[in-house]
C-alpha cells in the first residue's frame, strides 16, 4: 500500500519555490573582431550591454548521446555512442536602431561576405563562448527574505566556440498591432558545461563547475 502524501511533505521538498523559467540572463562577454562591441558586455561595464537585456528567450542545453543499434538474431541491443549537441536558439527584441541585428549581420558578414563570399577561416577568429545563468528569485537558494535586492544565481550553463548560423527573418505586415519586433539567431555550439556561479560573464572556465 502506498504512504499517504501531504501538501506540507511536498512543500518541504520544493526548495526555493521551484525555479522559474522567467528569470535567466544570457551574456557573450567577447565577441569576433569586426561585430559591434557596443552591444554585448563585457568587463566592469558589463550592466550596460544591451544583449543582456533585450534577449528575451533562451534555453538550458538538451543533453543528448545517441545509440548504436548492433542486430543480433532477430533482435537489436542498443549501445551508447557518440554526444550531439543541439542547435542553440536566442530571441532577441528589435529596437529601433536596430542595432543588436546589425550586430549578428556583422557577425555572420565576418565568416561569409554577403557580396563575394569571401570569410575569415581562423574558427578562433569567429568563434567565442556564451553563458547562460539560471536566476532565483532570492538572494540565496531557498532565500527566507528580500534583503538585498539581487538575484542568486542557481545553476550557470557555458556554451563554448559558439558561431551563428541563422538570423530569422522579421516578419512585416499592416495587419500585425500591439507587437514588438523580434528575431531569433541560431548558433551551432562545440560543447557546454554546467555549473554553480555568481561570475555572471567571466571568461575563464574555471569559473564555472564542471560537472
Amino acid at each position: 500500500m502506498a504512504e499517504a502524501r501531504t501538501i506540507s511533505q511536498f512543500k518541504s521538498k520544493l526548495a526555493g519555490g521551484g525555479a522559474r523559467p522567467n528569470l535567466f540572463e544570457v551574456s557573450i562577454p567577447s565577441f569576433p573582431a569586426g561585430v559591434d562591441a557596443g552591444v554585448w558586455n563585457s568587463g566592469d561595464d558589463a550592466e550596460q550591454g544591451l544583449f543582456k537585456f533585450l534577449c528575451k528567450a533562451a534555453a538550458l542545453p538538451a543533453s543528448n548521446i545517441t545509440n548504436i543499434d548492433v542486430p543480433f538474431r532477430g533482435r537489436i541491443l542498443k549501445v551508447a555512442g557518440d554526444r550531439t549537441f543541439d542547435i542553440w536558439t536566442v530571441t532577441i527584441i528589435n529596437d529601433e536602431d536596430f542595432r543588436l541585428r546589425t550586430a549578428f549581420e556583422q557577425w555572420m558578414n565576418v565568416i561569409s561576405k554577403l557580396d563575394d563570399n569571401t570569410g575569415v577561416t581562423n574558427p578562433g577568429s569567429y568563434m567565442t563562448n556564451a553563458f547562460v545563468q539560471q536566476l532565483g528569485r532570492g538572494n540565496s537558494v531557498a532565500s527566507q527574505s528580500n534583503a538585498g535586492g539581487e538575484h542568486t544565481v542557481l545553476r550557470t550553463y557555458k556554451f563554448y566556440d559558439i558561431f551563428p548560423t541563422n538570423v530569422s527573418e522579421i516578419a512585416l505586415s499592416y495587419d500585425t498591432e500591439n507587437a514588438i519586433e523580434e528575431f531569433t539567431v541560431d548558433f551551432q555550439v562545440q560543447y557546454w558545461s554546467a555549473g554553480e556561479s555568481a561570475q555572471s560573464t567571466g571568461s575563464n572556465v574555471n569559473e564555472v563547475q564542471i560537472i
